[in-house]
């Protein structure tokens, strides 16, 4: 015989499952007409566009050192710490090439990158969806110039995102952030494009795109992209001074990316195309106290000598009227015309001067990169260093010049990586650094470098002083 006791819970399941299939019914029969054909269309295609971006975002987990917060310091000395922080990315291209900003991994040690998981299929199953594959990744390229940085995760699947035209991206167009706002992985917002092109300072050539889609600390890096699923810019930063951190956000725009991708892959920075001009706003002051024929416009305020311009022609106080024969009504846009050129492109600046006009072409040349030429001190055989995986150079009176902000001239400069299978340590390195010491005992050459390396055991602790950007830092980790 059945136990009484048992079957209770059974019974009140069954009829808690009736009562919810009944109110069910009840809700269905007292609901209204049905959702239109139009909205479900639009809700439709809300989480389509979702489902197939979302595999092209990832976020970034970036372990780095910088002074510790002033509550936690116990002195009024200055306190470096670990730090955690996070970020997101875009992947730009086949082969696990991914796009973040330059400031995410800022001093950074170590960068992790959360792969996304299975594409959400909605429902319950969407809330509880995995977390997440999370690999190493290697900065393959800084420029902080327009705060863009390359990462690169040994993941040839993951799908890049196409670049949208700029020229086709609309004020109040329907955009949408993807990203890790506040650190919360698989987010997605939506708004407009507030302005095309929206200038932060009037003295800052860089053009953003701003939106009002909601982006948060954790969205940096993270894509913008249009109802085509394409990147339209890459999320950077807010302007807000609400409690609640409310406030229109800017992105990098595409082009930009687009430009910086291939050059940050080659060359690890930026190259730029110059003319050899400075251009700055004009002004009612200024077009009053030169006797400009015009009060707004962009003018050229130096001409760098031996410079293609130069050679064209071009001179101070020129104000320049087009490019490539669109009208220039201000210095943003022009600016940003110049900051897309590359090397070999060839200019058209039509310029007023006086009462007289001038028209010239210009070619674009090369904007000099001291560093690039220690690439061509590099020897396989004398400058890999396998234990940590890099290539280095001994720093020396002829090549300290190429390497800017270098306080102490004596040590090993890091001018690449290497895909060695000997070393696993991940030491942190980034080109450009500069290894004065290991384990306290300077360094002052390759070959230095590598027997005080060999000179430590199996799973040693391994700390590197280092100079970066001009600051002495410590890099710790255990060798192999």
């Amino acid at each position: 015989m059945r136990d009484s006791r048992k079957m209770w819970p059974t019974a009140v399941a069954v009829f808690a499952l009736g009562l919810m299939l009944a109110g069910a019914g009840v809700a269905r029969a007292q609901a209204g007409p049905a959702v239109p054909d139009a909205l479900q269309q639009l809700n439709g295609s809300l989480t389509a566009l979702a489902a197939r971006v979302s595999p092209s975002v990832v976020q970034v987990l970036v372990t780095s050192y910088g002074p510790v917060d002033e509550s936690t310091r116990r002195d009024t000395n200055l306190v470096i710490g670990r730090q955690r922080s996070i970020g997101s990315g875009v992947v730009v291209d086949a082969g696990g090439y991914i796009m973040t900003n330059a400031h995410v991994v800022e001093n950074a040690r170590r960068v992790e990158v959360v792969l996304p998981g299975q594409p959400d299929s909605g429902g319950v199953r969407s809330m509880v969806k995995g977390r997440g594959r999370t690999v190493d990744a290697s900065i393959v390229g800084v420029a902080r110039e327009i705060d863009l940085a390359l990462l690169k995760v040994d993941d040839v699947s993951l799908p890049a995102l196409p670049i949208a035209d700029y020229g086709r991206v609309r004020q109040g167009e329907l955009v949408f952030a993807f990203g890790s706002p506040e650190g919360l992985p698989n987010s997605v917002t939506m708004g407009v494009v507030s302005a095309v092109a929206r200038q932060q300072d009037a003295d800052n050539p860089l053009v953003y795109v701003q939106t009002d889609a909601s982006v948060a600390h954790g969205n940096s890096g993270g894509p913008l992209v249009n109802v085509r699923g394409e990147l339209v810019g890459i999320n950077t930063f807010t302007m807000s001074e609400a409690a609640d951190g409310r406030g229109p956000g800017f992105a990098i725009p595409g082009p930009l990316v687009q430009l910086a991708y291939p050059k940050l892959r080659r060359f690890g920075h930026l190259h730029r195309g110059e003319i050899g001009i400075l251009l700055q706003a004009v002004t009612p002051t200024l077009a009053a106290g030169l006797s400009l024929s015009q009060d707004w416009g962009a003018m050229i305020s130096d001409v760098i000598p031996g410079s293609p311009a130069a050679a064209a022609g071009f001179q101070p106080g020129d104000i320049v009227l087009s490019i490539d024969g669109e009208p220039v009504d201000g210095l943003p846009r022009l600016a940003f015309q110049f900051f897309t050129r590359s090397a070999g492109d060839v200019v058209r600046l039509k310029v007023r001067r006086g009462a007289d006009l001038y028209t010239a072409d210009v070619t674009a040349a090369e904007r000099p990169h001291d560093f690039d030429r220690l690439t061509d001190l590099v020897d396989p055989d004398k400058s890999l260093i396998a234990k940590l995986g890099v290539l280095g150079v001994e720093i020396t009176e002829a090549n300290a010049a190429m390497a800017s902000n270098l306080r102490a001239p004596i040590g090993v400069l890091v001018v690449g990586h290497t895909k060695d299978e000997s070393s696993s340590a991940d030491s942190g390195l980034q080109t450009g650094d500069a290894i004065h010491s290991v384990n306290g005992t300077p360094v002052a050459t390759v070959t230095e470098l590598r027997a005080a390396l060999d000179a430590l055991g199996p799973r040693h602790a391994v700390v590197l002083q280092i100079e970066r950007g001009g600051q002495f830092i410590f890099l710790a980790f255990e060798g192999d």
